[in-house]
């Protein structure tokens, strides 16, 4: 899939996979690859500036985890995060019928 695809649904996708319980960068990566069967990759270079970028936004918080001598980074959605992505679902499923609308339309 073309890098550029995700281009603008980046935050949506960040959030929903922090939906179900906090995350460190790793495992976010893993999770949007695994969700979408292989097709979405995203890079360390593409998503930490976004989860930073998201928790100045208070979209999500964080807090570190240590894993043995490793610390590592958990993100976490924040209640305003969830508000944030139920507004994002609706606009993709908008977006979505209406796109499809134009290339299958209805006979």
């Amino acid at each position: 899939m073309r890098a550029d695809a995700v281009r603008g649904h980046l935050d949506g996708l960040l959030l929903a996979v922090l939906e179900p319980g906090p995350l460190h960068g790793y495992a976010i990566i893993t999770a949007v690859q695994r969700r979408s069967g292989g097709a979405l990759e995203l890079r360390t270079g593409t998503i930490y500036p976004a989860l930073q970028r998201l928790e100045r936004l208070g979209l999500l918080s964080s807090s570190w985890d240590a894993v043995g001598e490793r610390r590592r980074r958990r993100y976490a959605l924040t209640d305003t995060g969830a508000r944030a992505l139920a507004t994002e679902r609706t606009a993709w499923n908008e977006f979505t019928a209406a796109i499809g609308s134009v290339l299958n339309p209805a006979t």
